[in-house]
């Protein structure tokens, strides 16, 4: 992994259905994120927040969507910058609808790219089979190609991942269509129930091999929901029964200890929704820990 880390925030919360992710952000920074990096031995680079636009056109199929897709091309290009100065990129939001944005330089810059997404939900709707039209839904679809593709296309010839080296981690909240375009898209999926099974050791080793076989390297995107609401209250779309704690951070220091690495987005903190910005601190240490902090 790089030794220049470049910090991005993204204030985003038009993607989602509950407004608070776009003050995520600073809620990482007041729990000591950047601290912590400088204290790992990496410079740091904070780029500051790049911020959603006011207003802009919408529709009940893809909500906001002029707002979300300006707002994932700043980060996109923010993303760019950051791989031309050899700097590993960290993002950290704000609702999941920004990983279209950091995801999609990523491949643009590696090419082949695979992407492991740790989340309650599969994120893999869009405009035809969305019940909502939340974008931060749709993020997963669109980086694998399955649209929408203006969440991707920003004029620069958009390079989508390959699904067959994409896996979906502690899925626990589909939607009926997003499952079956899951399942034929040839996605790999550990859901709930399959790391209840195996354990959250294999199913890593098994996302790490998938992701990387081929591959320049790995992108992660972490939903704080991903765990059970009991240790992150402070999220927009909690699902009970999630990852432990101790289960989040056995993932991230696996990927660390992987090597494989390109860069991570960590999203859906919502300081409104926290207590105590627990959910804050906790994002703040996963991140950490990916960048490879450990206990002894």
């Amino acid at each position: 992994m790089r030794k220049k880390v470049d910090l991005t925030g993204v204030q985003i919360d038009c993607g989602a259905s509950k407004l608070g992710a776009c003050i995520g952000p600073y809620a990482i920074r007041i729990a000591g994120l950047a601290e912590g990096i400088r204290k790992l031995g990496y410079e740091l680079n904070d780029k500051g927040d790049i911020v959603q636009p006011c207003g802009g056109a919408d529709s009940a199929t893809l909500r906001n969507y002029e707002s979300v897709v300006q707002t994932c091309k700043a980060l996109y290009e923010s993303t760019m910058e950051s791989f031309q100065s050899g700097a590993f990129p960290v993002a950290i939001g704000g609702d999941h609808s920004l990983a279209a944005g950091s995801i999609a330089a990523t491949l643009k810059q590696h090419k082949n790219v695979g992407v492991i997404w740790i989340d309650a939900h599969g994120d893999f709707n869009d405009e035809q089979i969305t019940e909502t039209g939340n974008m931060h839904g749709m993020s997963f679809s669109a980086v694998c190609g399955f649209g929408p593709e203006i969440m991707v296309d920003y004029g620069q010839g958009p390079v989508y991942a390959d699904v067959t080296k994409c896996v979906q981690i502690a899925a626990r909240d589909l939607d009926p269509a997003e499952t079956l375009k899951m399942k034929a898209s040839g996605l790999n999926v550990f859901a709930i129930d399959t790391i209840d099974k195996l354990g959250m050791q294999e199913v890593v080793h098994r996302a790490i091999d998938i992701a990387s076989d081929g591959t320049a390297g790995i992108h992660l995107s972490f939903d704080i929901d991903s765990l059970t609401p009991e240790a992150a209250p402070g999220t927009g779309t909690t699902v009970h029964s999630g990852l432990t704690i101790r289960e989040a951070f056995l993932a991230v220091e696996m990927l660390h200890e992987s090597g494989k690495l390109l860069a991570m987005d960590m999203v859906e903190v919502n300081p409104i929704l926290d207590i105590g910005n627990q959910t804050a601190h906790l994002a703040s240490e996963l991140v950490l820990a990916a960048l490879g902090k450990v206990v002894y």
